[in-house]
């Protein structure tokens, strides 16, 4: 997959600055085509070592399965400031994206879309960098309010922020602690709460986010381990 280069960030102002200017550029409008191709993706950290180890899980068919996976290790380039993920993680993910074959339809990522306090976290930035569709799945909520979804696979309540509509809160299983969707790039919030549920099978993240998780962990402990063994 053909990538662009990521612009080497070196301050928090830098990184403010270029996330005002990208914000004009995110389209949230209804992506009216189907998704056969998924790609989840993940980063692991390793602070004691200062390497990153990223993850990309391609996935396809019905029922799904995983169809190329790729990793990628790099040094980190830029500090854990919360709201700037996105260049810190980033430049990893745009090395495992550059090795895959098959192009996906739709990102699905480990980190929020437009609910960010500027309104571009990870979903969103790293979609509008290749200009692709994007959907930011959370584990944990950045800002917003919200009502409690009900208890089934499916419930799904709105994010407010100021007033404004983000992302929802979706129950992705029966009884189990919701993920904060919001939407990434060239998707609306309903798309994302309707795929997000539709590659999301046994487990509460999706799919293709869970099997990146575990390989960029993998990754990381594999590193580690090697460390330990050199002389």
């Amino acid at each position: 997959m053909n990538v662009p280069a990521f612009p080497r960030i070196q301050s928090t102002e830098e990184a403010l600055r270029l996330q005002r200017e990208l914000v004009p550029h995110l389209r949230l409008t209804p992506l009216n085509r189907e998704v056969r191709r998924v790609a989840g993706l993940d980063v692991s950290f390793d602070d004691a070592t200062s390497l990153c180890h990223a993850a990309v899980v391609i996935m396809e068919g019905d029922p799904p399965g995983v169809v190329e996976q790729v990793s990628a290790t790099r040094p980190i380039t830029f500090p854990y400031i919360t709201g700037l993920l996105s260049f810190r993680e980033i430049p990893a993910l745009l090395a495992c994206l550059e090795q895959i074959e098959r192009e996906p339809d739709l990102l699905l990522c480990d980190g929020q879309g437009i609910a960010h306090p500027r309104g571009i976290g990870l979903a969103s930035h790293l979609g509008l960098v290749l200009g692709k569709p994007s959907v930011g799945c959370a584990k944990t909520r950045l800002l917003g309010t919200f009502q409690e979804p009900s208890s089934g696979r499916g419930g799904t309540v709105p994010l407010l922020h100021q007033g404004r509509e983000v992302g929802a809160v979706v129950r992705t299983r029966d009884r189990v602690k919701p993920l904060f969707v919001s939407p990434g790039h060239l998707v609306t919030i309903g798309d994302a709460v309707r795929l997000t549920l539709a590659w999301t099978t046994r487990y509460r993240l999706p799919e293709p986010c869970r099997l990146a998780h575990h390989l960029a962990t993998a990754e990381r402990l594999r590193s580690k381990s090697i460390q330990r063994s050199q002389p």
